[in-house]
């Protein structure tokens, strides 16, 4: 490698992409090529970097699988920078395995690494563990790659509600990040710690007063109680360690939603039927079928609570906590976990926002049209080139609703 490339790659690793590209600029052979990529991936210009890391790939061509390897995995980063998650994760891990055989265990972790956060994104907490698993402990002797790593495992750890975890681990994220002097990898870490500390859900307090917000570790707190918790955010219910998730069954949990907000009393039938059905003149019909859904509510939810059928509706009782509690989202609707999605700043794909979701492009299609109405996210580009955009959603976080495809943990 000649002093051009090397003194190219040296200002890549502490950021400083300018001085990077001031030296190989000009430059079209492989190495140039791969540099001059991941310098325009700094500067933000993900579709550039993408090209010219493609172009660097084939030219390394099968007679250099490390450097192939290497623009593999750097055009993975791009395209986790990019949101474009449709891609499966074989390739980049046939790239970590190219890279361990040629002992380039540096960037082998840095491949799973970017495995872990793309897991991380689609919400993927299993698959997030077996990647970060996978990672060489002597690469992790990288300031750099361990204060991504740390940021990795706070990520992880906020998902399942363990806070003292997060906090650990930012802790050494920030001390690694102040060792590799990277200030890009320095704010990723601060603004993280921030979100402990905004907002992140509502509490309930009764009919008429506006509800409670709560930090996240007043949420893990309320979990922790012997309270029966009715947990809107996602969609379950908790009594200490015992849960029942009913994020499948919305008009099940649309049903205990409206009995834990009337609690301790009953909860008329017709205003259960409008909540669950949207039926402002109920009839027998709806009658009957709300007979058939608390039914099944009762059964779901049997270990935790009973449904008493009192004068004019139902009444939720605990069987063994003291009290009835209600959490709410930080923000209300439909479609709550999409505005989640979209107020990372990034540009989501519809396929990615799908994959994300766990729902059709058709269905993520009819909610991103009526957010547009509303004036709350924005297309960029056209045809299959386009994406969407939302507002920063400011002052609180929307962690709890970036876990879809999560049972409650």
């Amino acid at each position: 490698m000649d002093a051009l490339i090397i003194a190219a790659a040296r200002a890549l690793a502490v950021g400083d992409p300018i001085a990077a590209l001031q030296r190989v600029a000009v430059r079209h052979d492989p190495p140039a090529l791969a540099l001059r990529g991941i310098a325009m991936a700094q500067l933000g210009e993900l579709a550039l970097a993408r090209q010219l890391l493609r172009r660097a790939a084939r030219g390394f061509g099968l007679r250099e699988p490390v450097g192939r390897a290497r623009c593999v995995v750097a055009e993975a980063e791009v395209a986790l920078a990019m949101r474009d998650l449709a891609r499966t994760t074989h390739t980049l891990d046939a790239a970590a395995a190219t890279l361990d055989a040629h002992a380039d265990a540096a960037n082998a972790t840095h491949a799973r690494l970017i495995a872990a956060r793309r897991w991380l994104l689609l919400g993927r907490i299993g698959e997030a563990d077996l990647a970060r698993a996978a990672l060489d402990p002597r690469a992790l002797a990288s300031p750099a790659l361990r204060a991504v790593a740390e940021l990795v495992a706070a990520e992880m750890a906020v998902r399942r509600l363990r806070l003292a975890d997060a906090a650990a681990a930012l802790a050494r994220a920030r001390s690694a990040a102040a060792q590799a002097q990277i200030p890009a990898l320095r704010a990723e870490i601060d603004e993280a710690a921030l979100a402990l500390l905004r907002p992140a859900a509502r509490r309930w307090q009764a009919a008429g007063a506006p509800p409670l917000p709560l930090p996240l570790a007043a949420v893990e707190a309320l979990l922790a109680s012997p309270a029966l918790v009715v947990d809107a955010c996602r969609r379950g219910l908790h009594a200490g360690r015992q849960q029942v998730s009913l994020q499948r069954r919305p008009v099940l949990f649309a049903l205990l939603r409206a009995l834990a907000e009337g609690w301790p009393a009953e909860v008329d039938r017709d205003a259960l039927i409008a909540r669950a059905f949207g039926a402002r003149q109920p009839d027998q019909t709806h009658r009957a079928r709300l007979r058939v859904e608390i039914g099944r509510l009762r059964a779901l939810a049997a270990p935790l609570l009973r449904i008493e059928a009192r004068g004019r509706g139902f009444a939720l009782v605990a069987r063994a906590a003291p009290e009835v509690l209600l959490l709410l989202p930080p923000i209300e609707g439909e479609q709550a976990t999409l505005q989640a999605l979209l107020s990372d700043g990034a540009a989501w794909s519809t396929s990615a926002l799908a994959l994300a979701l766990g729902d059709s492009q058709r269905t993520v299609q009819r909610a991103l049209a009526e957010l547009e109405a509303a004036g709350q996210v924005r297309a960029v580009g056209r045809a299959r080139a386009q994406c969407w955009v939302g507002a920063p959603l400011v002052g609180f976080t929307t962690i709890l609703l970036l876990t879809p495809a999560l049972p409650i943990a």
